[in-house]
């Protein structure tokens, strides 16, 4: 199984919501990233579903060094942080 592969799999959350958003980004976004980015991004898919949502959502204070990515989720995927 290759990269890109994996990265579909853990995609898969198990959280409709995570699902179509991080899906849509790895499909949409992942080829444009530098490598750096693409090792970011699956670091922060190992964090637990609950943060990943909250900070996607804006209701938690993401890492210093997600930032950026998650302004990028959010972008792609239109979601508003409160």
């Amino acid at each position: 199984m290759n990269e890109y592969a994996k990265l579909e799999w853990r995609c898969r959350r198990g959280m409709r919501e995570l699902d179509l958003l991080l899906g849509r980004f790895l499909k949409s976004q992942y080829n444009s990233l530098t490598d750096v980015d693409r090792d970011l991004f699956t670091q922060f898919l190992e964090e637990p579903n609950e943060k990943i949502m909250a900070c996607l959502l804006g209701n938690a204070i993401p890492d210093d060094r997600y930032t950026d990515l998650i302004e990028r989720i959010r972008a792609h995927g239109v979601v508003a942080s409160t």
